[in-house]
């Protein structure tokens, strides 16, 4: 009796897609760490150099945009701020 696993006295053509398979779980295992365990931790390296909620440079960037200050006081209050705390990202 001939059956997939003993085709003429070797393993057959099915013996390729155990690779297929194991790479399919790899593959399955780093989606699903990268989508729950590994969200949030990044390095330094990853850091967004955008200001974002109440930062004083997020607040006055968007002083700015609204049309509160004009850009010769936007420059000098970015310099103010940039002496005072220094830019996050090592500019």
């Amino acid at each position: 009796m001939q059956t997939l696993a003993n085709w003429d006295g070797g393993p057959g053509p099915w013996i390729l897609f155990f690779p297929l398979i194991w790479a399919a779980v790899v593959i399955g295992v780093v989606a699903l760490l990268r989508r729950t365990v590994w969200r949030g931790r990044r390095g330094p390296w990853a850091a967004d150099p955008r200001p974002s909620g109440d930062s004083p440079l997020a607040v006055l960037g968007r002083r700015f945009a609204s049309g509160e200050i004009d850009e010769d006081e936007y420059w000098r209050r970015l310099s103010v701020l940039d002496e005072q705390f220094g830019r996050k990202g090592g500019a």
